[in-house]
C-alpha cells in the first residue's frame, strides 16, 4: 500500500497512507506499508482461503451511510464468505478509490473503523491501494483465510437426503434496505422504533459467523453465506452439488421485527426470501450431526434452524403455509 513518491519526494497518496492506514497495518508482515507487498506465512499443513468482494456508493451502500459503518460491511462481507468456508481469518488486503469531494473526516472515520474492527475479528491490514475517483467511493477487500489442508468446505459437495440449515434470522438486511428506499410502506409502519433500527442495522452491519468456521468444517457436507438472497443463494448451490431440495417458508427463521412487518405486509415475505444482505451461512450436513452443531452454534450466541432437505433430482422448490409451491419469481439480487 505504498505510492508512487518521486525521487527525494513524499507524496500526497504516501502522506494519506502514513496518517490514516499505517496506524491499522499492526501486523509485522505488512512491513509497516512501505513495501510493493506484504508477506505472510500460512500456518503450517494448512491451505489458504482467499476471496474478495468490492462495494461501489449507490449500489451496496447508500452515499450517506457513515463512514464508519461502511467500513465495517466492506471488511465483514468478506469475513463470512471465509467463514462459510470453514476457514479463520490470516489477514485482508484494501483498494480504495477515493472521490475528490469525500472529507478528510469522513475518511479518517472509515480508516479508523476498519482498523478496530480488523483487528476484532483477528484480520489485520496487511496492504493495498489508494486512488483518486471521479466517480463514486469504491471499495474493494481481499481477505485471506486459512484451513487444516484439505477441509474447505465447498458449495458444490451437498449430498441427496441431507437436512438444509440456516444461521440467525433471514431477510432482515433485506428489509432494512427496503425499509430505507420506501419507509412509509404499510410493513414498516407497523414497526416500533426499536423495530425499525434493527433492520437498518442489519443490513448496515452484517455478522460473520466466524465463530462456526470450525463447527462447518466438522459437520456440514456443502456451505456458503447468504449474500444475495436465501432462494437464490440455495438454488445456486444445489445446482453447483447437482441435487434438488426443497424448503418450507414458515421454517425459514424471522426475527420478531421481520415478522412483524411481514404480518403488517405478506408481499415482504418474498423480499425477505429473495433479498441479499444477510451474511448468515447456509449449510447441508446429515441428521446425525444437526444436533452437535446447533450445541456448538448455540455455545457461540448464533440459532440454527432446519428448513428442508436435499433430494436426488434438481431445482429448488420452496413452499408456503398450505404446502403450495411459491413464485419467488428471479429469486435472488443479481448486479447483471
Amino acid at each position: 500500500m505504498t505510492g508512487g513518491a518521486g525521487e527525494g519526494r513524499i507524496s500526497g497518496e504516501d502522506l494519506l497512507i502514513a496518517r490514516l492506514f499505517e496506524p491499522i497495518a499492526r501486523h509485522p508482515g505488512a512491513l509497516g506499508l512501505k513495501d510493493d507487498a506484504a508477506v505472510l506465512a500460512p500456518p503450517p499443513g494448512h491451505d489458504l482461503v482467499l476471496t474478495k468482494d468490492a462495494l461501489v456508493a449507490g449500489v451496496h451502500f447508500f452515499p450517506d451511510d457513515p463512514p464508519a459503518s461502511v467500513a465495517r460491511k466492506a471488511l465483514r462481507v468478506n469475513l463470512s464468505d471465509l467463514a462459510a468456508k470453514g476457514a479463520e481469518p490470516l489477514g485482508i488486503l484494501l483498494a480504495i478509490a477515493i472521490p475528490a469531494d469525500m472529507p478528510a473526516e469522513a475518511l479518517e472515520a472509515f480508516a479508523q473503523a476498519l482498523g478496530a474492527d480488523a483487528y476484532a475479528h483477528g484480520a489485520p491490514l496487511l496492504g493495498g491501494d489508494t486512488v483518486r475517483t471521479p466517480g463514486p467511493l469504491t471499495i474493494s477487500i481481499t481477505a485471506l483465510g486459512a484451513v487444516p489442508a484439505g477441509t474447505i468446505v465447498k458449495r458444490a459437495s451437498a449430498p441427496p437426503g441431507q437436512a438444509i440449515v440456516v444461521t440467525g434470522t433471514i431477510g432482515d438486511g433485506a428489509l432494512g434496505l427496503c425499509l430505507r428506499r420506501e419507509p412509509g410502506r404499510p410493513g414498516f409502519a407497523a414497526l416500533d422504533s426499536a423495530g425499525r433500527e434493527f433492520l437498518a442495522d442489519r443490513y448496515l452491519h452484517p455478522r460473520p459467523r466466524l465463530a462456526l468456521a470450525g463447527a462447518l468444517r466438522r459437520f456440514a457436507s456443502a456451505a456458503m453465506d447468504v449474500s444475495d438472497g436465501l432462494a437464490g443463494d440455495l438454488a445456486k448451490m444445489l445446482a453447483a452439488s447437482g441435487v434438488g431440495g426443497e424448503i418450507e417458508a414458515e421454517r425459514v427463521p424471522l426475527s420478531p421485527a421481520a415478522r412483524a412487518a411481514i404480518a403488517a405486509e405478506p408481499a415482504l415475505l418474498v423480499a425477505a426470501l429473495t433479498g441479499g444482505d444477510d451474511y448468515e451461512i447456509l449449510a447441508v450436513m446429515p441428521d446425525h450431526n444437526l444436533d452437535a452443531f446447533a450445541a456448538t452454534a448455540t455455545a457461540a450466541g448464533i440459532g440454527t434452524t432446519v428448513i428442508g432437505r436435499t433430494f436426488a433430482g434438481e431445482g429448488l422448490l420452496v413452499r408456503d403455509r398450505e404446502g403450495a409451491p411459491m413464485d419467488l419469481g428471479a429469486g435472488s439480487f443479481s448486479h447483471f
